[in-house]
């Protein structure tokens, strides 16, 4: 797996060598679409940001300091593409420079707590739950959604989502812990219905 610890590889990258051009993009290309396609919601553009991502990351191999991991510095430019495309779009976005302060009695009041023990396994792995779970994550403001894809969804730790989106650790504790509060409440709503559905039966 490519990482900065291989110095080699990494000299190869920075002096245009293209069987390791193509090694970076298979090694790291299913990951960076999967989080372009999180952010956007559409498989063509995140396509397109996948595109763009490579051929920034190829113009700007030369000059790679290496302060950062190879994945973590592709995942910043594929960030940085997505949003762009979005305010392209002209659609409501939050700046990723937002720093508002979490409140938590703000976040939670009025949050449902919901007993799943009556609702059948199947129904908790359904597509159809699955299906709720992807559009509550779209429907994040930006700045939340882009945390909790990067560190919820693709691994990453806290350090390197910070330094995907240009934040302090602690902001992104706050946005990822706002996120997974707004989230929760939204399946809690969701698997209350299904819950009284089977009650019903």
């Amino acid at each position: 797996m490519i990482n900065n610890d291989q110095p080699n590889f990494v000299e190869l990258l920075k002096n245009g060598d293209r069987q390791a051009f193509a090694q970076l993009v298979e090694e790291t290309s299913t990951q960076i679409y999967r989080t372009a396609r999180q952010i956007l919601g559409d498989e063509q553009d995140a396509e397109d940001v996948l595109q763009e991502t490579y051929i920034k990351a190829l113009k700007a191999l030369p000059t790679f300091e290496g302060r950062s991991s190879l994945t973590t510095w592709l995942h910043r430019i594929a960030v940085n593409e997505a949003l762009m495309l979005i305010r392209k779009r002209k659609a409501p976005t939050v700046s990723v420079d937002d720093t508002q302060p979490f409140d938590s009695d703000e976040e939670s009041s009025g949050m449902e707590i919901v007993d799943f023990c009556c609702l059948p396994e199947k129904e908790l792995l359904s597509a159809e739950s699955r299906k709720f779970m992807d559009e509550a994550i779209q429907r994040l403001p930006q700045n939340l959604k882009t945390v909790f894809i990067l560190r919820d969804l693709e691994g990453l730790s806290i350090q390197d989502t910070a330094e995907v989106i240009q934040i302090t650790e602690n902001n992104v504790k706050t946005r990822l812990l706002r996120a997974r509060l707004r989230l929760r409440q939204e399946l809690a709503a969701y698997y209350a219905e299904k819950v009284e559905k089977e009650k019903s039966k």
